[in-house]
């Protein structure tokens, strides 16, 4: 699984940092699904004002959905012949 991280400042004025977003092709069946959940907990990082500055989104998504969901969203395919 490929992941990215998002950088921004919120409106306080302090940077923020949003790792281990999964990164999904647009015909993908959980890209909307997905693209929903950061959009909410981007909103929801930037109205809180709190000092911390690094958040994960997987540790997000692993609190508020399902476990299968998750294990969709984050599975891993397995490698052939330790490559």
């Amino acid at each position: 699984m490929l992941t990215k991280t998002i950088e921004f400042k919120s409106k306080y004025g302090r940077k923020v940092k949003i790792s281990e977003v999964p990164v999904l092709k647009k015909d993908s069946p959980l890209y909307l699904r997905v693209n929903l959940r950061l959009h909410q907990f981007i909103t929801k990082v930037m109205n809180h004002n709190e000092p911390k500055t690094i958040f994960s989104f997987r540790e997000h998504l692993k609190r508020t959905t399902k476990w299968s969901e998750y294990e969709e969203i984050y599975q891993s395919e397995e490698l052939k012949n330790n490559a």
